[in-house]
């Protein structure tokens, strides 16, 4: 049986994050796993479907900061988590669990 070549493609979340609202719907997912390196990889994907250099400049970050910030392995301070947040348009609020 002749062996058929399997080719594959990187997998980029940024490439299907069109909508705001699918923007929303990606960091909310992201903030209800927890981790925050979900969270960081998430905000990443969604700076690179708007523009990383545009979000970058709006949270007053270098480009290159921005990528090394979010990347999936990083642990970004809280503090540029909610400048890169405020300048997607986003905000942070509380909401009590169920007991």
């Amino acid at each position: 049986m002749p062996s058929r070549e399997l080719s594959t493609t990187r997998y980029d979340a940024a490439a299907y994050l069109l909508s705001e609202a699918d923007q929303q719907a990606y960091l909310d997912a992201a903030f209800e796993d927890g981790d925050p390196r979900v969270i960081a990889a998430a905000l990443g994907a969604i700076a690179k479907a708007r523009g990383m250099t545009q979000i970058a400049r709006a949270a007053g970050l270098g480009r290159e900061s921005l990528y090394k910030a979010l990347a999936p392995d990083s642990n970004p301070e809280f503090a540029t988590i909610l400048k890169v947040m405020q300048a997607l348009g986003f905000r942070l609020h509380a909401v009590q669990l169920a007991k």
